[in-house]
């Protein structure tokens, strides 16, 4: 942790944290007291000035404007190639859709995405006839398994892979700029977009998608980063921009003359905004995104997670009982684990796992993909809270068989 730095204190700005065991920061986050503070304050100042007036929307410009910027200086990008939206599934359809598909097109996916996407992407190979297929990480253990489980799958039709930075269900993280050059060498003249669920990685991984090159990153900003609920936003590579078509369409995405004639759709990013959104939003994603900064740096959260996360998996790899999904300690904050196969035999289910460690305010969840219990350390996680919860699941299994 950083010199000088009281954890206790700077953790009492995360209300939620003050009367429970939290380990759901990938399901959603804790918003610190600032955030709430800023929400409130935007919508009272939209009440004063008149919610529909010349004033409301110069400022409701500069807000979104302002998020933008915060968000592109996260991602090592710049703010016009951020189209703001509700959540990483809607940023997920923006170009899921978009995409000017053909009968016979080939879109690959991992099994290891959320049903979110997995519904859209059924639904456009029923719609227009797009063969899908599925790439298997389940049991992957290394960089260059998922690197050639992709390659396997590549055809001269592939259009676009689906993947996800971190695996929601193991924790683990692909390869992501290897995964780009891979598409980049095998299609050169007709390329394949990638398309990335960053719900679990944005907040937790320090991120340059410059660097990467990814074409699409879609996130959410309540999870990792602790904002309200209601608002996301997609990353879309400049390249990519050029033959991505709107799939939602509304005022805030086209230019319209003074006469009211319109004329096209933005430029950048913003031609994927549709309307009307809950604007005081933004500033409480802002102020949970700033706020992270006054105990370290992207990097020295991201190393405080690492060690949170390879501390409570070897506490968890020991107890009788509990086998963690991974073989080694995962790489983010989502550690996967489940009970034995002779106490699930027996009547034990993770469900009811989860229920009895929630009875004593620790909080974590089930997976269905495997069949699994998942729990999240952030980087404001305590040791202790981790001793907690792995001393409650010792006294609880016992009971469930």
């Amino acid at each position: 942790m950083p010199e000088n730095l009281d954890l206790s204190t700077y953790r009492q700005q995360f209300p939620a944290l003050s009367n429970k065991f939290y380990f759901n920061y990938g399901g959603q986050g804790v918003m610190p007291i600032s955030a709430q503070a800023a929400i409130i304050q935007s919508y009272e100042y939209i009440q004063q000035m008149g919610p529909f007036s010349g004033q409301v929307d110069a400022w409701i410009t500069k807000e979104a404007a302002k998020t933008r910027t915060c968000i592109a200086a996260e991602l090592g990008v710049k703010p016009e190639t951020i189209a703001l939206t509700e959540s990483t599934t809607l940023g997920c359809n923006i170009p899921l859709w978009g995409i000017d598909w053909q009968p016979g097109d080939h879109l690959l996916m991992s099994d290891c995405e959320h049903q979110g996407v997995v519904a859209a992407v059924a639904e456009i190979s029923r719609r227009f006839q797009v063969e899908v297929s599925i790439c298997k990480f389940l049991g992957l253990t290394s960089d260059a398994d998922f690197l050639t489980a992709i390659s396997s799958h590549l055809r001269p039709n592939t259009r676009m892979i689906v993947l996800s930075h971190i695996l929601w269900n193991t924790g683990q993280i692909l390869p992501l700029a290897d995964i780009v050059q891979l598409c980049r060498t095998y299609a050169s003249h007709n390329p394949i977009r990638i398309l990335v669920d960053a719900a679990q990685s944005v907040g937790v991984l320090p991120l340059n998608l410059a660097e990467i090159g990814v074409d699409f990153y879609a996130f959410t900003g309540h999870k990792w980063w602790g904002g309200p609920e209601g608002v996301g936003a997609v990353y879309i590579h400049p390249e990519a921009m050029a033959d991505l078509h709107p799939v939602f369409i509304g005022w805030r995405g086209v230019v319209v003359e003074d006469t009211g004639e319109i004329v096209g759709f933005k430029s950048d990013a913003r031609r994927f905004e549709v309307a009307t959104s809950a604007y005081p939003l933004y500033a409480g994603l802002r102020q949970s995104v700033n706020i992270h900064y006054e105990w370290g740096t992207a990097s020295d959260r991201y190393q405080r997670i690492r060690h949170l996360s390879q501390y409570l998996w070897q506490q968890l790899a020991q107890l009788s009982g509990i086998q963690c999904l991974l073989a080694t300690p995962p790489e983010s904050g989502l550690i996967s684990f489940q009970i034995y196969q002779k106490y699930r035999q027996a009547g034990a289910t993770h469900t009811a796992l989860v229920k009895s460690l929630e009875a004593q305010n620790i909080m974590v969840r089930t997976i269905r993909y495997p069949d699994c219990a998942r729990a999240c350390v952030h980087y404001f996680t305590l040791e202790s809270e981790s001793d907690q919860l792995v001393e409650a699941i010792k006294t609880i299994l016992p009971s469930l068989g």
